[in-house]
């Protein structure tokens, strides 16, 4: 590469190192004149090995290559890649390479310095400024160790897929003892009940219709159970809907149509009342809403399998690629504990991902349980389950159960050649979990005003859409993040006021023109300035400025900084707000006088710890697709657990017991309000 004509002498020396030990350290130097290989013959025992390279200098970039016994041995710059497996490295590099790939049983190990530093992260080649080239008259040596160690042996692979099921299986052991002791705690209530001679009279009394009279902190309104229902009765299947509505076979397949017996205004009446109670927002027929959430089970279902198959696609090709052209600069894998198994080249990160799918099902066996035993009750007309405690909906949580399951399917698909591109696959079911979450926590007390599951997802579908558009605009275009911090922060006003008024801020009739900004700029003066010391619905009210604080702050955050990992970006989003709206919500449920059992408490605790766990080992930074494929090597790190997971397979095993945890806080949060009439209980 010099400009001019080099002078320069021919040495042949014999070399009496050329061979490989196993174990054995081996230093020698190398230079973009002067590559070095060295022979390495596997022993009658060991069937795979690793070939760990060191340095002390980051630069000059070199090129670890393994090759067949072939001549002529391709040990240049410009064709070192023609033939083996190679990485690029500047500090650290490892490659596994197993007997049944070499016929032989031997095979070269090659080092090449390239001439540029490019490859590996430095400046850019003078080829591509146009300049005259400076790195001729360099000295570009390099000190390098190489060790070729004993992979792991067959049996850890049996101990460790061992390992990953037991562990998860143990969940479902704990499960079965959880409901049989359930059981019998409710089988001797029950022969109790029966033996008490007030049995008779104690069913007739509850059983009788209630009409609530005027519930306590009735000083919100004027209207009670008995005026606004239309002296409303329990209802059950058989029974029908309660009288007054006028809804039929056909209205009951309309997800979204309201059954409120009431007029619009007597809607706006009393969801506008200063103190809410959960009564007044589970107004609507049981079976119908019901329905309308059984809809985000079935529709998370169709979203897996059209998102899963083209996935699954992607990353075998890329798998595919891997394998036939022997670049392991493609897939940021942790060399140093990367075990393949058949054609993955990295089969510990995706064995790591069965929680999620195990305990994702063993999730959806305990709703599939409550609903059952819920059923039943609703057959039996069980006065506690008609007008008594939290209104049961199960649609979501099947549908949490599905996303849990399929984030262990993508995460697994990710994890086959973990990269800048596809990174998005291991996020997607992040955020649907988020979401999910949220809505359903919002659904517990306000069962009638949820959204639809066609405009949740339909708004999960936009985040995924602004996360591909992330990927491919996010990293230096600034136009990108400031239409992106605009959307964040009028998506959050505008999810604000619907919280704040509880869904009757409406933008569609006479004020759907320029009037809305008005009635906004109105709504804003009345409750913020004029009643600034004292809001109308001052929960709700801390709630969203605290929630548009930090959401302003996020979007701050992405204008100033611009992070390269966009789709965990979006995820710590999510995941805040998440956070946020679940400590409110506990916050207000412990300020209403409403108790924790013992369950909820020992997951919210559990919740906690694990989650607390898993992010220690999810920031051990162990390979990172921002940097080039030599930099991310010099992250990588030896197996922590077994001798075959690293730091980043225990986050797996660790988030998906959190997340587990984290349903069952939701599905258990409120068992202490399931003999409170839903007049007492608060909505927040």
């Amino acid at each position: 590469m010099a400009p001019f004509n080099i002078a320069y002498e021919l040495l042949v020396t014999r070399l009496e190192s050329f061979q490989l030990e196993t174990n054995k350290p081996f230093n020698f130097t190398a230079s973009p004149s002067q590559p070095q290989y060295f022979l390495y013959k596997f022993p009658q025992d060991v069937d795979s090995v690793i070939i760990k390279v060191v340095s002390d200098a980051v630069y000059p970039c070199s090129v670890v290559s393994v090759q067949d016994i072939v001549c002529p041995v391709y040990d240049l710059d410009h064709n070192v890649e023609f033939n083996g497996v190679y990485q690029s490295m500047t500090k650290q590099a490892a490659i596994t390479v197993q007997r049944k790939d070499f016929p032989g049983e031997q095979f070269f190990v090659v080092f090449v310095i390239k001439p540029e530093d490019y490859a590996c992260g430095g400046s850019v080649p003078s080829s591509i400024h146009g300049n005259v080239n400076r790195t001729w008259n360099l000295q570009r040596t390099k000190n390098l160790q190489v060790t070729i160690v004993p992979s792991i042996k067959k049996s850890v692979y049996i101990q460790a897929m061992l390992f990953s099921f037991l562990s998860f299986l143990s969940f479902y052991v704990g499960s079965v003892v959880v409901a049989f002791v359930h059981y019998i705690r409710v089988w001797r209530k029950a022969s109790a009940e029966r033996l008490s001679p007030e049995n008779g009279s104690g069913i007739m009394t509850s059983s009788h219709p209630i009409t609530a009279s005027t519930p306590e902190g009735s000083s919100y309104g004027a209207i009670d159970e008995s005026s606004s229902s239309g002296g409303r009765q329990f209802s059950s299947p058989e029974h029908g809907p309660p009288a007054g509505s006028d809804t039929d076979s056909s209205v009951e397949e309309e997800s979204d149509f309201d059954t409120m017996p009431e007029i619009e205004s007597d809607k706006n009446v009393i969801r506008t009342k200063v103190f809410l109670y959960l009564s007044d927002l589970s107004r609507k027929d049981r079976r119908i809403v019901s329905k309308k959430y059984k809809i985000y089970f079935w529709n998370i279902i169709t979203i897996a399998v059209f998102y899963a198959l083209p996935v699954i696609q992607l990353v075998i090709t890329y798998q595919t690629v891997v394998n036939v052209t022997g670049n392991q600069d493609i897939c940021y894998y942790n060399f140093l504990c990367a075990h393949p198994l058949g054609v993955l080249s990295a089969f510990n990160n995706i064995l790591s991902n069965v929680g999620h799918m195990l305990l994702g099902f063993l999730f959806l066996l305990i709703v599939l349980r409550r609903d059952i035993l819920h059923r039943r009750a609703m057959e039996m007309k069980d006065v506690y389950t008609l007008d008594y405690g939290i209104p049961k909906h199960f649609g979501l949580f099947y549908a949490m159960g599905i996303a849990l399951m399929m984030e262990g399917v993508l995460s697994a698909c990710y994890h086959v050649c973990p990269n800048y591109s596809n990174f998005q696959f291991d996020t997607s079911f992040m955020y649907m979990i988020a979401g999910l979450c949220m809505l359903k926590l919002y659904q517990t007390r306000h069962p009638d005003i949820n959204a639809s599951a066609y405009s949740a997802y339909a708004s999960f579908a936009v985040v995924i859409c602004l996360a591909v558009l992330g990927v491919v605009f996010g990293k230096n275009d600034m136009w990108f993040w400031v239409i992106f911090s605009l959307i964040h922060v009028l998506a959050s006003l505008a999810l604000s006021t619907q919280i704040y008024y509880m869904g009757r801020f409406k933008m569609d009739g006479p004020d759907s023109d320029l009037g809305i900004f008005r009635r906004a700029a109105m709504v804003l003066y009345t409750d913020c300035i004029q009643q600034c010391s004292r809001p109308m619905y001052m929960d709700r009210m801390v709630l969203l400025i605290v929630g548009n604080l930090v959401n302003w702050s996020f979007a701050i955050f992405g204008l100033v900084y611009r992070p390269r990992d966009f789709a965990s970006y979006i995820l710590g989003i999510f995941i805040c707000n998440l956070l946020l709206y679940l400590a409110f919500y506990i916050i207000m449920k412990i300020r209403s006088s409403e108790k924790l059992l013992p369950i909820p408490l020992f997951c919210i605790v559990a919740t906690a710890v694990v989650w607390a766990a898993a992010l220690y080992f999810f920031f051990q930074t162990l390979s990172s697709w921002e940097e080039t494929p030599a930099e991310s090597r010099e992250k990588n790190r030896s197996c922590i657990l077994l001798g075959f997971f690293d730091d980043h397979d225990v986050w797996h095993f660790l988030s998906a017991a959190a997340l587990f945890f984290s349903f069952l806080v939701l599905l258990t949060l409120d068992d202490d309000l399931d003999t409170v009439r839903r007049d007492k209980i608060p909505v927040f």
